[in-house]
């Protein structure tokens, strides 16, 4: 367990606008998790139209700060930062979210012990510019490492902010790797810890209920692969081919896709569904035969570990973060990436053989439960923080016995839950 009163501050550029969004959940799970671990989170995120500038989520403290005029304020939440950033007048509000980024993690910083960075970009960049000499931890959840890829400049700029991070973690095995070639050093690749999922809505719910049609969930880019599951519907024979598939989500390609539904001649057999609830996508999970996962690259495949969860079977391309959350044959079934044949005949023997995929996906299910529930993620985090805080304390204050020191919670809000019990309580609410 990490130290008591451990205060913590998270640079986060998609951090819940309320407690039911799914643009950054995971963070707020975290979060609030981490109490149980003697951690208190200060969340430090952009403002954008609606949004308090201070406020409490969960009992998550949280704070947004401006870096553009309203009309401009749009870099953030849209699961787009990169492509707003470089159309017309997305660079000045890109400069203005680093530098108000970095004067806000200055500002919470007082009296914290540590950053968290969640993102190299632009988290990582405003902890180094803040100058705060708290020890800074760096997550590495996969578009930013696409984007260290991507060209020389962002490259240098993420081996800086890696190499002056007293840790860095990464939400996947390929991450790791990817990482440690960007920044290779004496310490090794980065650690492993996946951000948490929500167990208590994903799950395989009572009783039994007919799985009837194939799932798809994700952005509509083309990174998620989408038009490879489209198709792989239209390749599939004998019983699959009867299913219909279920596309979850929303993105710049609907268009396209839907003309290639047309041309393909399965427009039929699509039920298209925008960003959903998390009640809602998780009756989806479990009325699925089977989840369709194409993309490539994958940070981790947060999707994947929805649907594990809820006992629904996953068929995902065995790329990126993907491979350490489906092991073909033990937990699921994989495929080459790129190629639609290859999904449909793997969608073809879970159809065929449902003995043999309930057992993989209930195999799935508990290796799920045991690796990224939040209670599992808070235990790994807090002993992140406490290892970064050792290696930055003194040589003769690593050997002095501690002392209690005093507190250094943050205020109670009144409206907080805790405020009147006198501890960290439960969340008011779960994403």
């Amino acid at each position: 367990m990490a130290d008591p009163g451990l205060r913590v501050v998270f640079l986060a550029h998609a951090f819940p606008r309320h407690e039911r969004d799914l643009a950054g959940g995971f963070l707020l799970r975290l979060a609030v998790a981490l109490r149980d671990e003697g951690v208190e989170v200060t969340a430090v995120a952009p403002a954008a139209p609606g949004l308090a500038a201070s406020e409490w989520l969960a009992g998550i403290a949280v704070r947004r700060y401006r870096y553009a005029p309203r009309r401009a304020e749009r870099l953030a939440y849209a699961g787009e930062m990169h492509r707003r950033a470089a159309s017309p007048g997305g660079a000045p509000a890109l400069l203005g979210l680093l530098g108000a980024g970095a004067l806000a993690a200055r500002s919470a910083g007082r009296g914290a012990d540590l950053l968290h960075a969640h993102w190299w970009f632009p988290g990582g960049v405003q902890a180094l510019a803040a100058r705060t000499g708290l020890p800074l931890v760096t997550t590495l959840h996969g578009t930013d490492v696409r984007l260290a890829r991507s060209r020389p400049a962002a490259r240098a700029a993420c081996a800086l902010v890696l190499r002056r991070s007293a840790a860095v973690t990464t939400v996947s095995g390929w991450l790791a790797s990817q990482a440690a070639a960007i920044a290779p050093g004496p310490a090794g690749p980065p650690r492993v810890a996946p951000m948490p999922v929500d167990d208590h809505a994903f799950h395989p719910g009572s009783g039994q209920r007919p799985r009837d049609e194939l799932l798809f969930v994700g952005r509509l880019d083309a990174q998620k692969g989408a038009d490879v599951a489209l198709r792989a519907l239209a390749e599939l024979r004998g019983p699959a081919a009867a299913l219909p598939l279920r596309v979850v989500g929303a993105g710049p390609l609907l268009p396209g896709l839907r003309r290639l539904a047309d041309e393909l001649g399965i427009a039929g057999r699509l039920r298209w569904e925008g960003q959903l609830p998390q009640a809602e996508l998780a009756d989806r999970y479990r009325r699925a035969v089977a989840l369709l996962v194409p993309g490539q690259h994958e940070g981790l495949g947060l999707a994947a570990v929805e649907a594990q969860l809820s006992a629904t079977p996953v068929v995902a391309a065995a790329s990126g973060g993907l491979l350490d959350v489906v092991a073909d044959g033990r937990t699921g079934r994989t495929f080459p990436p790129g190629q639609p044949a290859a999904l449909a005949r793997a969608v073809e023997a879970v159809v065929a053989d449902p003995a043999t995929a309930a057992r993989l996906a209930e195999a799935a299910r508990r290796s799920a439960a045991a690796r990224f529930t939040p209670q599992a993620a808070a235990r790994t985090y807090a002993e992140i923080y406490a290892a970064a805080l050792q290696a930055r304390r003194p040589r003769r204050q690593q050997t002095t016995p501690s002392r209690p020191r005093p507190s250094t919670a943050t205020p109670r809000h009144p409206g907080d839950p805790r405020h009147e019990q006198g501890r960290p309580g439960p969340p008011t609410a779960r994403l």
